[in-house]
Formats: structure tokens, sequence, C-alpha cells
């Protein structure tokens, strides 16, 4: 089950997990998008479903999982993926528009992991949650209050729901991509060739800006038996950007 799935790292993660046989479950506000997604997972020859809902709504979370619950059983992953953004000065933010990217990004992500948790213990068979949080939690640029504040919380939420749900056999973790490039992953309508330039790249001492199967692979990972050792942690994946010590010239 993959939230935000519709269009960027949420549709890579959606079409990798469906190449490797999951039958895969996405909610997502945008249902044009939502619904080219599952058409191409069925191009692939996989099974997928897709169900319109807003990820700060607790009735269309709860919706979203019994649907899914009544035609694939209970889940086994679930990737907290859906997450929006309010720029604009601090200063002016309103505490509306703050509630909105913490409803979202945050709240969201709490209500399905509940729902997810729920269901994996009630099937006796455990599972792995992968919460997307953010380098943001980590740094900032300015006037990112409300979207930080979200990934912050994610991470803070990741180590305790790992806690909590170990006895249960469900690992819990994060994974804080940095700058990821999503304008070609997006519904078709809107597709952007992406462009970067040398300084963009050298920024990264991986030498590229990121692509959303970065992080559909290492999504991949931690749902699998290869990383059944690993719970609580946050992979940070930014090309090591945030290791690197930038001077003004």
């Amino acid at each position: 089950m993959i939230t935000g799935g519709a269009q960027g790292i949420g549709r890579a993660a959606a079409l990798r997990f469906a190449e490797e046989g999951y039958r895969v479950s996405i909610s997502d506000i945008d249902q044009d998008a939502g619904l080219e997604t599952i058409r191409h997972i069925h191009k692939l020859g996989g099974s997928a479903l897709f169900l319109r809902g807003d990820n700060a709504s607790e009735a269309d979370i709860r919706r979203w999982f019994a649907v899914a619950g009544e035609e694939f059983g209970a889940p086994n992953v679930l990737v907290n993926n859906a997450g929006i953004g309010k720029g604009g000065s601090m200063l002016e933010l309103s505490l509306a528009d703050f509630d909105r990217v913490l409803g979202v990004n945050l709240r969201g992500a709490f209500i399905c992991a509940q729902e997810a948790a729920r269901r994996m213990r009630d099937s006796g068979g455990g599972g792995s949650i992968i919460n997307i949080a953010s380098t943001r939690a980590l740094m900032s640029e300015p006037d990112t209050e409300a979207y930080a504040a979200s990934k912050g919380g994610i991470l803070a939420l990741t180590h305790a729901m790992a806690v909590s749900l170990g006895p249960l056999g469900i690992r819990v973790n994060a994974i804080s991509p940095g700058w990821i490039e999503t304008g070609d992953w997006q519904y078709s309508a809107r597709t952007k060739t992406p462009r970067h330039s040398e300084r963009d790249r050298l920024q990264h001492p991986a030498g590229r800006v990121g692509v959303p199967g970065d992080i559909a692979e290492a999504c991949l990972y931690l749902a699998g038996p290869h990383a059944g050792f690993i719970t609580g942690q946050n992979l940070v994946i930014d090309g090591g950007m945030t290791v690197k010590m930038i001077y003004e010239e």
C-alpha cells in the first residue's frame, strides 16, 4: 500500500513493487494520475487498485484500507509517501496552512501506519512500514517550517513505532530523500524533461541529481527479508549532498 502513489516517488515505488510481483494499492488525491499509474501496472501484468483519497482525512484513509483489504487481504508493506509543502514567509504562514501540511504529511502517516499495523497483527504475518521523510528534517532553507516540522515528526514517529510494533514482527524505517527530480514522473499531461546544470550535478558527490528509482529501490530493500535486522532507522539518500561542506566564493 502506497500513499501518494500516483506520481513522482510514489509512482516509481508502485511500479517497482509491481515488477517484483507485489499486488499494489495506491491512494492519491489526483484521480487522473492515479488511474494512469494503475494502467501502467496492468501493462506490466501486475495487480493493482487505486482509490482517490485525501491523506489528511481519517475517513478516506480507513475507507482505502477497507477496500484494499477486501481486494488483496492484509498488507505486507506500507509506504507512507504522500506529502505536500506550503511555501511563503514564516511570518505570514497561516495556522490553517501549517495544520494542512502536518495533516497530510504526519497525521495521515500515523493513521495509515495504525491501520496497516492492526491488519498485519491480525493476519499474524508481520510486515514493513516505510515512512518517506526528507533531508529537510535535518537541514533547511528559509520559509519551510511546516514541511520541515512534518518531516522531523516523521523521523520521531518512525523510531517510536519501531519500538512499539517490534513485538508484532513489524519493522518501521524511514527514508530521507535529498534532491530527487520528479518532473518526468508526473501525470503524462504534466511531465517535464529534466534540465540540470553542471553546478546542480557537482553539488552531489555522486555526480548527479537523484531520480525516483533511487528511492523506489530502497523501499523494495527495506520491505524485503534482506533488511530483516533493520528497524527504527533513517536512510538518507541524497547523493552525498548533506555531507558536503559548501562555502560561498
